[in-house]
């Protein structure tokens, strides 16, 4: 029944993307946050949902009469320089087979976040992307806090099998990165029995990221949940939310959950834990060895042997990077890593400037709230990150093309304010002429 379901819900929305493209890319965050056909069991698993939609958002781009229109600030700049720069990486990758079938998956995320900052131009069809977000892996948040609790907490909770964060690792930095966006909803909502479901989907998101049991979501967690209180309105009633459910929270987690997360202190003893160090050494030594990095899949027993043999030598497990800076190390060399770097520092910069244009002004209330919701999610990320490589996740990419629409969203609307204002005082100026006659 699930199988039939998505595919009549696919299929029956291409007509309405080719009419509207935008609706395309909301389809396309759907299926890639939430994942749909890895929830059935049958024929719609393994469906090209995702290529489906693209091809049919493309077409619908090429045949509308609307002019689509990317704004090309610093971080869509980055943004290119970064796809331009994993290419010449994947044409002289260690692996060549694996760099391209990785670079292809990853180069359609790119392409799709480009189609994205073309063609949400507007504040409507923004809120609709940033809600289908919040739904798509706010399912997951929701689905894994009452099995947390239902459960004791003693199970982890897992992402959708097959997807890109099916791990408790990864599952647990997506819902880091997620419960900003639900806030900034919850913000910017009216209705009174939409903000209590928000209010409970975020809690509910909270128990799931410590029902991952993942240590570098805890960690990110907290970063997330310090900075979500500093950058928010009304701080005095999320502040006192927060010492309300935290601490009874903790007290529900077992004691197996404790054992786990004390090896943050102790992480010498810990094999996953120095697996982990391993890796980031050898990316580094890989770096240092071959400017340009090794291409998308190279953290190989080959490569491990080829470029950090004393490594090789003394290790039998050969763990991918766990970080999204050691990754993007390995993968595109110091260059690489420099180039996404400046694109997450761009993005923050981008969206304090939105910040500080629109603190001001009521009627940009909903553009301060998320910019300073995306940072407070780019700070999970970015803390989370540290510990697991998700550097090519769609979610980030969304973050940023958020940032840069919302900025081309106020900098449209202070320039029409500015024009009817001066329209106001030259109208004022040739009364004033006439009667002076």
């Amino acid at each position: 029944m699930r199988d039939i379901v998505v595919t009549l819900a696919v299929f029956g929305a291409v007509p309405f993307i080719l009419v509207n493209p935008w609706v395309g890319v909301i389809v396309w965050s759907w299926l890639g946050y939430m994942n749909p056909h890895r929830l059935s069991w049958s024929f719609a698993f393994n469906m090209p949902f995702a290529q489906v939609t693209a091809i049919a958002t493309l077409l619908g781009l090429l045949l509308s009469r609307e002019r689509a229109r990317i704004s090309w600030s610093l971080p869509t700049q980055i943004l290119v320089a970064l796809n331009l720069w994993m290419t010449v990486t994947t044409l002289f990758a260690i692996e060549p087979a694996a760099a391209t079938d990785l670079w292809l998956k990853t180069i359609k995320i790119q392409l799709m976040t480009f189609v994205t900052l073309a063609l949400i131009n507007d504040r409507k069809k923004l809120h609709s992307l940033i809600w289908i977000i919040a739904l798509s892996l706010g399912f997951y948040g929701t689905k894994g806090g009452v099995f947390t609790l239902t459960g004791g907490g003693i199970n982890q909770v897992l992402g959708p099998e097959g997807s890109f964060f099916s791990g408790n690792t990864e599952t647990g930095l997506v819902l880091v990165m997620v419960l900003p966006l639900m806030r900034y909803l919850h913000l910017n909502e009216a209705r009174r029995w939409l903000r209590f479901g928000l209010v409970a989907a975020m809690l509910l998101t909270g128990v799931a990221i410590l029902g991952t049991q993942s240590r570098g979501a805890l960690v990110g967690g907290i970063a997330m949940a310090a900075m979500l209180w500093v950058k928010s309105r009304n701080r005095l009633p999320l502040f006192m939310m927060m010492m309300v459910v935290i601490p009874p929270l903790l007290a529900f987690m077992p004691d197996s959950w404790y054992n786990k997360m004390r090896t943050i202190e102790t992480y010498e003893e810990d094999t996953s834990a120095m697996g982990r160090i391993v890796a980031w050494e050898f990316a580094t030594k890989l770096a240092l060895k071959r400017p340009i990095g090794g291409g998308f899949g190279c953290f190989t027993p080959e490569s491990y042997a080829s470029y950090a043999p004393e490594i090789a030598a003394v290790n039998d497990k050969y763990q991918d990077a766990h970080s999204i800076y050691f990754q993007v190390l390995g993968n595109h060399g110091f260059i690489g890593l420099v180039i996404y770097i400046s694109l997450l520092l761009a993005t923050w910069r981008l969206a304090s400037r939105v910040m500080r244009r629109s603190k001001s002004s009521p009627h940009l209330k909903w553009a301060y709230d998320a910019a300073a919701m995306t940072q407070v999610s780019l700070v999970g990320f970015m803390v989370a990150g540290s510990f697991l490589g998700l550097a090519y996740f769609d979610l980030i990419f969304s973050l940023i093309a958020i940032v840069v629409i919302t900025d081309s969203l106020v900098e449209q609307e202070l320039a029409e304010a500015s024009s009817a204002n001066l329209a106001g005082r030259s109208g004022q100026l040739s009364h004033a002429g006439a009667w002076s006659r």
